[in-house]
């Protein structure tokens, strides 16, 4: 499997060369285009209580879509719903990630949700993380660009919306960025530290901060 992340970072779109036999699972919706050569099968991986699981708590699609070159090579184009990165990481384990931050994998991968204690709680990401597990290609995609920050054995405060994903060996905890006053009035909130060792990928933008800013300027129903 051959692949390009075109149009970085800004309007990614992630092109996928397949070999006869070869497949690629993606999310539902994510294509963009294909070549006549590639079958598509849509199927609710991990069985209805699986699919459900990662739909409702994960924050993804109910059904997988998988693109396979049964008719000969060929090229599949994947994108993001909204304006972004792609990033792709070569896996041999496990690796966590936002909801809604999948994009395609190998097919090999195991896609799960994974309960993220009470500490998440109030954090604006949800409950529940996304757990890939596997040997194979992940592509992830963000809001904005993804940059990477190596942890060893040391800590690393970031915003709750600009989590992409985060590698085997860190771990982290929600709280308040500083006194009530600050957590309710500094547009900050909270945020999570993290703290190991490992890697962690955070996205320049947020969705909560586009939403806060974008619902003044929308046009108010007239009587």
């Amino acid at each position: 499997m051959k692949y390009e992340i075109r149009h970085r970072p800004s309007f990614s779109l992630l092109e996928v060369e397949l070999e006869r036999g070869e497949a690629i699972q993606a999310e539902s919706g994510a294509m963009v285009h294909m070549s006549p050569t590639i079958k598509l099968e849509t199927r609710a991986k991990g069985g209805v209580f699986g699919a459900l699981k990662r739909s409702v708590l994960g924050g993804e699609s109910f059904f997988i879509n998988t693109f396979r070159a049964e008719d000969g090579p060929g090229t599949v184009g994947l994108a993001p719903a909204y304006p972004g990165d792609i990033e792709v990481f070569e896996l041999d384990g496990t690796l966590y990630a936002q909801s809604g931050a999948f994009l395609a994998s190998s097919e090999g991968i195991s896609i799960d949700t994974k309960w993220g204690g009470a500490k998440t709680f109030f954090g604006r990401e949800g409950l529940f993380l996304l757990k890939m597990t596997g040997r194979g290609l992940v592509f992830l995609s963000s809001f904005g660009a993804i940059y990477k920050k190596e942890l060893h054995n040391e800590r690393f405060v970031i915003d709750t919306g600009h989590m992409v994903a985060f590698s085997e060996g860190l771990d982290f905890s929600i709280k308040r960025v500083g006194g009530l006053k600050s957590t309710l009035f500094s547009g900050e909130g909270l945020v999570a530290e993290f703290y190991g060792t490992g890697t962690l990928y955070i996205q320049t933008r947020s969705v909560d901060s586009f939403i806060s800013w974008m619902v003044p300027h929308l046009p108010t129903k007239r009587e």
